[in-house]
């Protein structure tokens, strides 16, 4: 199944929240942000908004989590499936090519922002489906 097809897929479920996120890229490393409560290192992500485009959501997201500007590569390079409090999360995920990286942003007083090699990245991301798509596109564009 294609990455289009999942995402028309996605679309469609009506029981499940719908998510973006971006894995951030700069000179070779990986930005990671913690999630919410600081316990765990995720990408930034945040749900669909009627109106905007998921690649859309994933922009505003790496800006508002993590104060990131960039060029967001334009297909998806995977998805993931996670529960969060009982509700299933479908999240579609882009690679953004950090242009812009700002000491200012909306939720600087509530997450913290590394930049860490993607061999660090893979080993501090403890969500399985979110650990395999990092991994798998930052294999594929190493290759």
């Amino acid at each position: 199944m294609t990455v289009a097809t999942r995402a028309r897929l996605m679309a469609s479920a009506p029981d499940t929240l719908h998510q973006s996120a971006a894995i951030p890229l700069r000179n070779g490393q990986v930005s990671l942000v913690t999630s919410r409560n600081g316990k765990r290192w995720v990408i930034p992500k945040g749900c669909l908004e009627v109106g905007k485009t998921a690649g859309e959501i994933a922009l505003q997201e790496a800006w508002e989590e993590a104060g990131l500007v960039g060029v967001l590569q334009p297909d998806p390079v995977g998805s993931y499936l996670y529960d969060k409090n009982g509700i299933t999360c479908h999240v579609l995920v882009y690679v953004l090519d950090v242009t812009d990286v700002r000491d200012q942003y909306p939720e600087k007083g509530l997450r913290e922002r590394c930049w860490v090699t993607p061999a660090e990245a893979v080993t501090r991301i403890e969500e399985r489906g979110l650990r395999a798509v990092v991994r798998g596109a930052l294999a594929s564009r190493a290759g």
